[in-house]
Order: C-alpha cells, then sequence, then structure tokens
C-alpha cells in the first residue's frame, strides 16, 4: 500500500495536458469483442481501471500489446466467452461492459457482478431490460446468465428507464452488431458515451442522434477493425482547473475540448472560478478572488448534479472542495449517489465548515483557512478532493489508499510535481487488525 505526502501551500502554475477520458476508454477498450480485426486505440489514461479491463479482455483471449506510451492494439479473433475472470470483474464497475459485445457476438455469456466505487446502489436493471428489449434471455442471481435466441438478437426499440451511462454504452455496443435500426430513448449522452458512438461509427455500425438522448444505431452483421483516439478527460480537466484555483496558481490545460466544459465551467462560476478559452486551451489565471455568487434576492446558490448536459455527479465531491475555499455559502446537491458525501469528515478535520444535512446535500461555508490532516481515500473523486483540500492546507497531510485516485488519474503526483506541488508517494505502514 502506499500514501501521498503533500507539503501544503504551494500554489499549483504551468501547463498540463489532460489524459484520454477514463470513462471512454473503459467501453471503448470493450468494444474491441465486436470484431475478429485490429483496433489501435490512442490517448488511452495509463491507470489501474484500464490496467484491469485490459487484463480481462486478455483472460477471454484478445491480443493486448502496448504500441507506445498511450496507445494499444487489440485483437479479439481468438474469444472464449465462458473465461470471465471473477477477480478482475469485481475491480471495476466497467467489467460489465463486456457483456453487451459476447452476448451481441456469441450469443450467451454469463457475467460475474462488477465492483467499483461505493458511492451508493448502482442499478444494473437498465442494462438487462435493454438486452431484454434486444430479444435475449436474463437469468441467474448472483452470476447473471445472457443468452440470445437461436437467431441472434433482434433489432428493436428501448427505453432506459432512466439515462444510465454505462447502461447506455452496453446497448450501443450490443445494438451495434444487431442488424438493423435500435433506437435508444432516454438514452445517456455524455462525452464519453459520444466517443464510443463515433469509434463504433468507425467499425462499421451508423448512429444517429450522436450527443442526443435518442440514439438510433444502424447495427451490422459484422463489424471490422478501426483506430481511435480517445478523447480528453472533461472531469480530470475540472479537477485541474479546482487544482489550480483552490491553490492560487495560474495554469493552462491544453487541447481540451471546449464545447464539453460549457456548462461546468458556467457552474464554476458560482464559485468565483473565472476561466478563458483560449483557441483548444483552457486557461485559469492567478490569485482569484473565490467568492459564491449569491442566486437573485441574496438567495443561497446551489451546485446539482444531473444527466448530461448539466453538471457531472463525478465533479460534486470536487466542487465541494473548492468551495471550502470560496467566500460564502453554496449548497452542493448530489442527486444520483447516496453516498458520494460521506467523505466530507474528513474536510471537516481540516478545518472545513461543511454542514451534512442528509447523504444528498452538504452546506459549505467558506472560506475556511484548512490544515494538514491524515486521510484516507474511499474512491476516485474523494480522493481528489482529498488532494485539493491539502494542496491548499497549511502543513502536511497524508492521503492513505492512493491506489483508488490511481484507479482514475494518470500519474497524478508526477503531474503534480511538474506544477509545483510539493507533493511524495511513499509506502503506508500496515496498520494491524
Amino acid at each position: 500500500m502506499e500514501k501521498f505526502v503533500i507539503q501544503g501551500g504551494a500554489p499549483l502554475s504551468g501547463e498540463i495536458v489532460a489524459a484520454g477520458n477514463k470513462n471512454a476508454a473503459l467501453p471503448i477498450l470493450a468494444a474491441c469483442l465486436l470484431t475478429e480485426e485490429e483496433v489501435l486505440i490512442s490517448n488511452v489514461p495509463r491507470i489501474r481501471d484500464v490496467d484491469a479491463q485490459l487484463g480481462l479482455l486478455e483472460r477471454l483471449g484478445v491480443k493486448v500489446s502496448w504500441t507506445g506510451e498511450n496507445s494499444v492494439r487489440l485483437q479479439a479473433d481468438t474469444v472464449d466467452p465462458t473465461d470471465v475472470d471473477e477477480d478482475l470483474s469485481t475491480r471495476i464497475r466497467a467489467s460489465f461492459l463486456i457483456a453487451g459485445p459476447l452476448l451481441a457476438r456469441f450469443g450467451e455469456v454469463k457475467m460475474p457482478p462488477p465492483g467499483g466505487d461505493t458511492i451508493g446502489r448502482r442499478r444494473l436493471d437498465p442494462h438487462l431490460d435493454a438486452f431484454r428489449d434486444l430479444g435475449a434471455m436474463v437469468g441467474g442471481e448472483i452470476w447473471i446468465e445472457l443468452s440470445a435466441p437461436g437467431e441472434g438478437l433482434r433489432a428493436t426499440r428501448i427505453f432506459m428507464d432512466e439515462p444510465s451511462v454505462m447502461g447506455t454504452e452496453n446497448a450501443l455496443l450490443a445494438a451495434a452488431l444487431t442488424p438493423g435500426p435500435t433506437s435508444i430513448s432516454n438514452a445517456a449522452c455524455e462525452p464519453h458515451v459520444q466517443d464510443l458512438a463515433r469509434l463504433l461509427m468507425k467499425m462499421g455500425a451508423k448512429v444517429d442522434g450522436i450527443g442526443s438522448n435518442v440514439m438510433t444505431v444502424h447495427g451490422q452483421d459484422k463489424l471490422g477493425g478501426a483506430e481511435h483516439s480517445i478523447s480528453p478527460d472533461h472531469i480530470e480537466i475540472a479537477s485541474f482547473m479546482a487544482l489550480a484555483a483552490a491553490t492560487g496558481g495560474e495554469l493552462r490545460i491544453r487541447d481540451t475540448v471546449p464545447e464539453d466544459l460549457e456548462g461546468i465551467r458556467r457552474h464554476f462560476r458560482r464559485l468565483g472560478l473565472q476561466s478563458m478559452v483560449e483557441g483548444n486551451d483552457i486557461f485559469v489565471s492567478a490569485e482569484q478572488k473565490l467568492a459564491v455568487k449569491d442566486d437573485l434576492g441574496d438567495a443561497i446558490p446551489k451546485i446539482d448534479d444531473g444527466p448530461w448536459p448539466a453538471f457531472p455527479a463525478d465533479l460534486t465531491s470536487i466542487a465541494l472542495a473548492l468551495a471550502t475555499q470560496a467566500q460564502g455559502t453554496i449548497l452542493i446537491f448530489e442527486k444520483m449517489f447516496e453516498n458520494r458525501l460521506f467523505f466530507v469528515d474528513k474536510l471537516v478535520s481540516m478545518g472545513a465548515r461543511i454542514t451534512l444535512c442528509d447523504p444528498h446535500r452538504a452546506i459549505v461555508s467558506g472560506p475556511s483557512r484548512l490544515h494538514g490532516a491524515r486521510l484516507e481515500s474511499p474512491d476516485i473523486r474523494a480522493g481528489m478532493a482529498m488532494l485539493i483540500a491539502a494542496l491548499a492546507a497549511e502543513g502536511i497531510s497524508e492521503i492513505g489508499n492512493v491506489a483508488q485516485i490511481d484507479r482514475g488519474y494518470e500519474r497524478i503526483d508526477l503531474r503534480l510535481r511538474d506544477l509545483g506541488a510539493r507533493i511524495e508517494r511513499v509506502a503506508a505502514e500496515r496498520v494491524p487488525a
């Protein structure tokens, strides 16, 4: 086990290039199962979740080879769909994304329950309902057994009972290899869903309505290989924006997709974080005066999450940490996951003034003079929120269980050091049971 030791108080300044989108990489890697031909993916983030997904694919028989620092070649010409590794599956939520491709190509698959962050209940029902709509039989209890009828899956109309990101991705993956038009209504339309759809287009499927909540997939009986570069991670970009503003630094984030950041930047402005778009770069100027912008009539404003293009749930923890450094009071309303805010006691121990109203709502009053503390990261985004707090705090902080942060942020300690952060990765002492 490892931990980060952080000396706070140094502004983060300089330039950085965002890694590839983690939440796009995982379904895009799974898409290689739809064809026997080579699929070459570039701008792949080197993170723990990607390692787990690639390990899962290799166990199935996929040939995996890194052709560059962030480029990987995959070929699924000799796949055993019955050999789904239980241990690797339980490490990440995205393991369940291999279900759609395997079901569509081989007609059956038996899936162990997926893992992932413990941020609340995360239903598999939207995935299974989509498979049922395509004609699949669903059985099993702990392990989920999926089988297509003798003639295979059939093109259909799918209505998602919630705009589940991974549920939509699994529906897209299965429909791409199901001949005929399949419409998906109430679909998720996050940037990573759009990126997957663009890859499927390159492989031979046709997808109408990319970026909307109604997509139609014109599936084929055979898909081919493709080359694709994963889009930059808007969640990581927003995390670095918050890091710069909380520490008073000046930061340029290069090669972004500014359209993916419009709503995020508007919400950050409620906390006083001003940013500029310069070409494809996002620029955060130094020494910003973070101050909450009250709603009309001096009403307390809120930042609440929702399906795209609303504020992303993955950024509520980041916004909460940033709010501790802003003058004023704001409500952080996490609507989607009931355990997401259960890390706020860690920030309170550092001196933050946060009132947890219930599992979904927290009131933050700032600015707080934070001090160093010993912390444990419960999930990816809470870990990044703790990093923001530690880098803005006075004194030394220790963050344990950094494997959680490594699941979503590539070489985060090295990249932060390049920006002036005083952070070290060291071995953590084992605590006796």
